[in-house]
């Protein structure tokens, strides 16, 4: 048995948004998943894991950065607008501080956030607008590992043609090399979506571990001798790691989580809804469309009020209770690590994988809880030591062999949320599309090579085609259509890339190739602008 009380932690953030990009407006409603993203999530992460590196311990702590995310923030057209973006807020305060002359509390509430809005513009300038690259420092300085997950996030399980499945991670691990400079050791599936055959596929691209939900792994066959505490590795020799369901819960939990305690930030009560439309007219859409602007004056006070009756909202006290639960979930950890380990032959590793936008986003006060967690558990005698999947495996080279179990994280774990009546419509045209581009890469393969630094217009519509299908199998569509959330933008994202896909197949099919439609094409959807077309 190992010593009691020994035991590894191993934190995974996912990073991921759906590539939302439109040039074509000079204002647009999705483009604000980024911009709310960048404000309250990745900046306000920064902020907490950069003093880390420049102590002599290096915490350890996973993130998995998607290509379409990486691509939005080195993109220079969404870069422009998040700094438009950053002054409109700047701009609110000041017209909230003036509105709120005469209450000595609200006018304080305001300061405090003109106060962080104004340091995220000046980190925002610091990194020269470069999110990636500052997430690609921590990693060089050894506070982060920074693995990959699918080109546009599909969800693999429901991708039918091997070629568009190889493309998918091929792709991604490319972009992962020219964001940061090296190869990705490990991947985080979509969805934690698993089926046979997949792990050949990241043992061919030397990938060499991946996430499952815990019934992925404990259900493996066979049954893992350790259960859901250390990794297997596959018949393909690539490593598994399942996630632990206590820590997710005690963070995810929308009723027993931190984030529901009632000092917390209430994410629904914003001034942008709020505010009579003559104020807030200037600071949202243009057609009066209402925003969250990020002014939130109230916390969640309790489950079952109103909300309305919202109390005022005090970040003292949060952030005072953000660090009380920082310190009972390293207690629970220190306690689950010692159960476990009197009953193993090694150390257990608890695996705790969340969506990075919780922190910040949803859990204003994420962030505050997150970075105390690492400093408390960046201690040489704390019996819970950080650690990355990488790092486990090299103190553990020998695991035990078994196939994991098709399945998924969400309702139900077995792809319900991406396979539903809400969104199955979608497949039977992705696997037309599919085929139909493999077989026209084949066709032309023999054409597809660069003669010079121009590509052919061939190789530039295939290219694109290839954009386009990519965009298509994005699983944020699925799964937005099954939550009902902008169910009609996700539809209309859908068949635009569709009907941009079998546009342009049919133009290559008839050697009639639109240049001015591809270059429209090129331009709305610039993503992977080094697509190579024979990856499919």
């Amino acid at each position: 048995m190992s010593s009691v009380g020994q035991g590894d932690l191993l934190l995974l953030l996912h990073a991921h948004l759906p590539y939302v990009r439109h040039p074509e407006n000079p204002y647009h409603l999705e483009e604000n998943w980024l911009y709310e993203a960048i404000t309250a999530t990745y900046l306000p992460l920064l902020s907490e894991l950069q003093p880390l590196s420049e102590s002599s311990s290096r915490p350890r702590m996973t993130i998995s950065l998607s290509p379409t995310l990486c691509s939005m923030l080195r993109d220079k057209l969404l870069c422009e607008r998040y700094a438009a973006y950053l002054e409109r807020l700047l701009r609110l305060g000041e017209q909230e501080l003036a509105r709120a002359k005469g209450s000595e509390d609200l006018t304080e509430l305001v300061r405090f956030y003109l106060a962080r809005f104004t340091d995220l513009r000046s980190s925002w300038y610091a990194k020269g607008g470069d999110v990636v690259g500052a997430f690609g420092a921590l990693q060089e300085s050894g506070v982060l590992e920074i693995i990959t997950t699918c080109a546009t996030h599909a969800y693999l399980p429901v991708v039918r043609e091997p070629s568009a499945r190889r493309a998918q991670l091929l792709i991604a691990v490319r972009n992962y090399r020219e964001c940061f400079g090296r190869y990705p050791k490990g991947v985080w599936l979509p969805e934690c979506g698993y089926t046979d055959g997949i792990d050949q596929l990241l043992s061919e691209l030397d990938l060499r571990y991946f996430f499952l939900d815990a019934h992925g792994l404990t259900y493996a066959r066979p049954r893992p001798p350790l259960g859901l505490h250390a990794p297997i590795f596959t018949g393909a020799g690539v490593a598994a790691f399942g996630r632990d369901l206590l820590s997710s819960k005690q963070v995810w939990s929308q009723t027993e989580g931190y984030p529901a305690d009632e000092m917390y930030r209430e994410f629904y009560r914003d001034i942008g809804f709020d505010r009579p439309l003559s104020e807030i007219a200037p600071f949202i859409h243009p057609d009066g469309i209402r925003v969250y602007t990020g002014y939130k004056y109230h916390r969640v006070t309790g489950p079952r009020v109103d909300l309305q009756d919202k109390a005022p909202y005090d970040p003292r006290a949060a952030r005072e209770r953000a660090l009380t639960h920082a310190k009972d979930f390293v207690a629970k950890r220190q306690a689950q690590v010692a159960w476990l380990a009197q009953r193993m032959d090694r150390r257990p590793v608890v695996v705790s994988p969340y969506d990075a936008e919780l922190f910040g986003h949803w859990w204003f006060e994420g962030p505050v809880f997150l970075g105390e967690v690492l400093r408390l558990l960046d201690q040489s005698e704390s019996p819970v030591q950080l650690q990355t999947a990488s790092g486990y495996l090299q103190e553990n080279p020998v695991n035990a062999v078994c196939d994991p179990a098709p399945s998924s994280w969400g309702e139900g774990g077995y792809s319900a949320v991406w396979l539903d009546h809400s969104n199955d419509w979608i497949y039977r045209h992705v696997h037309h599309a599919e085929k139909r581009l493999h077989e026209l890469v084949e066709k032309h393969r023999g054409s597809l090579h660069l003669e010079s630094d121009v590509p052919s217009v061939l190789f530039r519509a295939l290219a694109q085609a290839g954009r386009e299908l990519l965009l298509a199998q994005s699983s944020d569509w699925a799964f937005i259509m099954k939550t009902g959330t902008a169910v009609a933008y996700a539809e209309m994202r859908v068949r635009t890339h569709l009907h941009r896909f079998t546009r342009l197949a049919t133009e290559i099919e008839t050697e009639s190739i639109d240049e001015a439609f591809l270059s429209d094409c090129e331009n709305k959807d610039n993503l992977f602008s080094n697509l190579d077309p024979k990856l499919f």
